[in-house]
């Protein structure tokens, strides 16, 4: 159990920084719309443009990372009388 929990914490923080570097690895806090500029032809102009878009922040990785801690540091409990 302790092996598969160690394994886990590894795939943990794998998948989250994977995760967060092939969806958009945005520094600053995890967004969910994201603001483009976009030309009218009509009228010649510059707009905004708001898109619903998830890009994962660093919050991402100190979440994945926290949970991947959480998986280690139960691997390293014991159970009482020292029984493995």
């Amino acid at each position: 159990m302790r092996k598969l929990l160690r394994i886990a914490a590894i795939l943990i923080v794998m998948a989250g920084f994977l995760a967060w570097f092939l969806l958009g690895h945005h520094t600053g806090w995890t967004k969910t719309t994201v603001t483009e500029w976009q030309h009218d032809a009509v009228t010649g102009l510059d707009g905004p443009v708001i898109r619903q878009r998830f890009v994962p922040g660093v919050d991402w990785l100190a979440a994945t990372g926290l949970v991947a801690v959480g998986c280690l540091a139960v691997s390293f409990v014991r159970r009482p009388g020292g029984a493995r």
